[in-house]
């Protein structure tokens, strides 16, 4: 069974803050390869909406640049791993380090 990842992007790279992308590109990955990568529109951004949204498409590992504490406590009661102050690059080119271990996490980039 393959894994699904959430990348917030603008701009076909990973906004700084989520809840400001345009879309989320979930790159699904099988035996550590990515096998496709899908763009979809969030629904309009309120307190807890993305979380049980990206867990009702089977995303399992969010990477963000910056998010609030809240919605990182929501995207793990919905058993979504959260990976912040990560730079922006390419949604596949993250996802990639992930897999190879060498995505690197820095400050989380949101204060609220």
């Amino acid at each position: 069974m393959g894994k699904i990842f959430a990348v917030p992007v603008i701009d076909g790279r990973l906004c700084m803050h989520f809840g400001h992308c345009e879309k989320f590109a979930l790159v699904t990955t099988e035996n550590n390869s990515i096998e496709k990568i899908e763009m979809v529109e969030p629904p309009v951004h309120q307190p807890g909406v993305y979380p049980r949204f990206l867990a009702e498409m089977g995303v399992e590992t969010i990477i963000a640049g910056g998010m609030g504490i809240k919605a990182q406590e929501l995207f793990t009661q919905n058993n979504i791993e959260v990976f912040v102050g990560v730079g922006s690059e390419e949604p596949e080119n993250l996802v990639r380090k992930y897999l190879s271990d060498q995505l690197q996490s820095g400050a989380n980039l949101c204060d609220h």
